[in-house]
């Protein structure tokens, strides 16, 4: 009986994306010749977009000593890392893995990881400059991260190199719970030709919804200053 540790810190198991993710993930152990519960066994544990919790559940399937380790995001794979070196880590949805100094290059990684990237920091600048040119008027730019991450930073460095070239100013606001982030990005609204880009994270990912709705609400604001917001 083989063992897999699985960690995610975004979304739970209720979640369609996350459910649809382990889907296919099963589904390609199968054609593999690996079916969970016969020859292997896999165990589960979801961060949530906690960085207590997510710390927690990686020190948890280190110490099982699974034979391998899928971790989803880079706010698990850190951890994960800090845990062990020796249990082998596949990991997907990191942003720049050498970048934030998870991997020595891309062919030749080194150490216990190895994976899928999903983007450079550099991509991060690409995002203003799409952001200018769908709305022109826009000087001000709200940039939600997760300051936790060497991620976070990454992605925001990125943005801000390229701000002067724009002639826009970005503002950072760090993602610690929902209701200040309602809070400041409404704060920020109040003034005009603002915009909104929000980093890729767990807890971004867990709380998608508010962060389409108050990107949303800044937009309606912003674009439409002679209508009101109810």
């Amino acid at each position: 009986m083989r063992r897999i540790g699985m960690l995610t810190g975004g979304p739970s198991p209720d979640d369609p994306d996350a459910q649809a993710n382990i889907a296919a993930f099963l589904q390609a152990l199968q054609q593999l010749g690996w079916t969970d519960g016969r020859n292997l066994r896999i165990e589960y544990r979801w961060g949530l977009g906690n960085p207590a919790d997510i710390r927690k559940s990686a020190e948890e399937l280190a110490a099982l000593t699974p034979d391998v380790i899928l971790s989803t995001g880079t706010a698990s794979l850190a951890p994960l890392l800090q845990a062990t070196r020796t249990v082998p880590i596949v990991f997907n949805n990191v942003a720049d893995p050498v970048g934030a100094g998870f991997v020595d290059s891309l062919s030749r990684p080194g150490g216990n990881a190895t994976g899928f990237m999903q983007f450079e920091y550099d991509l991060s600048g690409k995002w203003l400059e799409l952001l200018k040119q769908m709305a022109a008027g826009v000087t001000r730019v709200a940039v939600l991260r997760d300051a936790g991450l060497p991620s976070g930073t990454g992605q925001f460095a990125a943005i801000q190199s390229v701000a002067p070239s724009l002639r826009m100013e970005v503002i950072p606001i760090n993602l610690r719970d929902a209701a200040e982030i309602e809070r400041v990005v409404a704060a920020f609204a109040r003034t005009p030709n603002g915009g909104l880009i929000v980093t890729a994270s767990g807890w971004a990912n867990v709380h998608r919804e508010l962060s389409y709705f108050v990107g949303a609400a800044l937009a309606w604001v912003n674009v439409q200053p002679s209508w009101s917001m109810h």
